[in-house]
């Protein structure tokens, strides 16, 4: 099974799920991520840089911005200065957070045709869809971060015994024909009842019908059972990264 390098995901989860602006610095590329989570809000670092001064810079620049410093540290087989960054942080007493995986796989692969009335695609998403998405903890910074996004992008909610059941987002990055999927979530009532299998599938068949060549998401290391749904539908991993904040930095400190 061919899957997009990490190059290609990262570029993809970058035009899908974009910070609100991005500023560079030596060594660099700061991002103010206005709430929106860790993905819109951390720095990465530029090749050629990330010395101890550049390092202080970008933490100076990032408390400027309201943020409080954090780095993401991607597969150092394809940016090899992340490892030396990834050792500095931890030197300066950094701490790994929510090591995550890429998972993909060929749209064909994941790409069903709902059953009718099982699943509805909608933009911008109705009032229902922010409402369930609030309720799962993703609230109004977050949701303005999927109305950023270029290119074509749909918001899908799904139906069961005639309620409400789960709500998702996707967003196609062109230049590499990747479709990512994001804020997947399940009402806990219809959990464990075939909702989650059913959505992809037709979110998937909605970015086929939009060119995508290949289907992917970004999920934590820890969050088993979303990876055993994703894995039961043919998806592999296809690269990683992590996060390192400040010893003293907590999940309240980076919305």
């Amino acid at each position: 099974m061919s899957l997009p390098a990490p190059p290609a995901l990262h570029r993809a989860l970058e035009a899908t799920w974009p910070p609100e602006a991005t500023q560079p610095a030596p060594g660099f590329v700061l991002r103010a991520g206005a709430g929106g989570g860790k993905r819109v809000s951390a720095a990465t670092h530029e090749e050629g840089g990330g010395d101890a001064g550049q390092i202080s810079a970008a933490e100076t620049a990032m408390q400027a911005m309201g943020q409080p410093p954090l780095f993401m540290i991607r597969d150092r087989a394809h940016w090899p200065g992340d490892g030396a960054l990834d050792a500095a942080l931890q030197d300066r007493g950094y701490r790994i957070v929510d090591p995550t995986l890429f998972l993909a796989a060929p749209i064909d692969a994941i790409a069903r045709a709902p059953r009718p009335m099982t699943t509805f695609p909608v933009w911008p998403p109705l009032a229902l869809q922010a409402q369930l998405w609030s309720d799962a903890g993703i609230g109004p910074a977050r949701q303005a971060v999927m109305a950023r996004a270029a290119g074509p992008k749909c918001a899908f909610m799904a139906r069961h015994q005639n309620r409400a059941a789960g709500v998702g987002f996707a967003a196609l990055d062109r230049q590499t024909g990747i479709a990512m999927l994001h804020a997947l979530e399940i009402v806990p009532a219809f959990r464990r009842s075939g909702v989650a299998r059913e959505l992809t599938g037709a979110i998937a068949h909605w970015a086929q019908g939009q060119g995508a060549t290949h289907f992917a998401l970004a999920v934590t290391e820890a969050n088993l059972a979303a990876r055993g749904l994703y894995a039961g539908l043919g998806m592999a991993e296809a690269g990683r990264y992590h996060y390192r904040c400040t010893a003293a930095a907590t999940e309240r400190d980076i919305p």
